[in-house]
């Protein structure tokens, strides 16, 4: 068996609030990118790194729509050309919340140390296992089963860590976008809506995990049927 309408019935909830926080990601951005801000994104972003004594870690420009992310392996902030580019409360909102993450890497945030950690087991367990358990049923081997639950129970583990770590990002890097003067109080409700926006989408993803999970479990864990 290698799909399950009743897996779309367990995730329901979770696409439901994904499809309704793209949606807003996407149009609290539209309106914050006509807002034009005293800094560019790369701008803001060195600005908030180096207040926080976070002089080496370099800003790169790369391709992509909001594929704006922190590398803690090469103390990186790679942004996206229109974030890396544009003045807008767009911009130095998602590059501050980046900045956010590189200085969570340098204080040494638990909830971060424990996410870089768990991001190659939670990788392998969203790949492969969803796939080992229904492949267990198929062939009425438990331990195999079993074996997928737990591995897919990495990417729950995964998403409820990354959870903290998304929303300390955006409260540092709102405190900071005040506090230094790059976003006037006036001007924060649409960095907020932007942050937000973009929080429910990691909200959406831990819930389908945990969705997910509870679906291998209910369907597969008691189960020695042959699919």
């Amino acid at each position: 068996m290698f799909f399950d309408p009743m897996y779309l019935v367990f995730i329901a909830p979770a696409l439901l609030i994904a499809f309704w926080a793209q949606f807003r990601v996407k149009s609290a951005y539209a309106v914050a990118q006509q807002i034009p801000a005293p800094l560019s994104g790369a701008a803001a972003a060195r600005h908030v790194l180096d207040s926080a004594g976070l002089t080496d870690v370099a800003i790169e420009q790369i391709g992509g729509v909001l594929s704006d992310h922190y590398d803690p392996r090469e103390k990186v902030l790679r942004l996206s050309t229109d974030v890396y580019q544009q003045r807008s409360l767009a911009a130095v909102g998602i590059a501050a919340h980046e900045a956010g993450h590189a200085i969570q890497d340098a204080v040494g945030y638990a909830p971060l140390v424990i996410r870089n950690i768990a991001v190659p087991v939670a990788g392998f367990g969203s790949n492969f296992g969803m796939l080992m358990a229904v492949i267990g049923a198929v062939v009425a081997v438990k331990p195999l089963i079993w074996a997928g639950i737990i591995l897919f129970g990495a990417v729950v583990v995964f998403q409820l860590v990354n959870l903290p770590v998304e929303f300390n990002a955006s409260n540092r890097a709102k405190a900071q976008l005040v506090g230094l003067g790059i976003v006037g109080h006036d001007q924060m409700v649409y960095v907020n809506n932007v942050l937000n926006a973009a929080a429910w989408t990691y909200v959406a993803a831990t819930l389908q995990a945990i969705l997910t999970l509870l679906y291998l479990i209910m369907r597969f864990g008691g189960s020695n049927d042959r699919d």
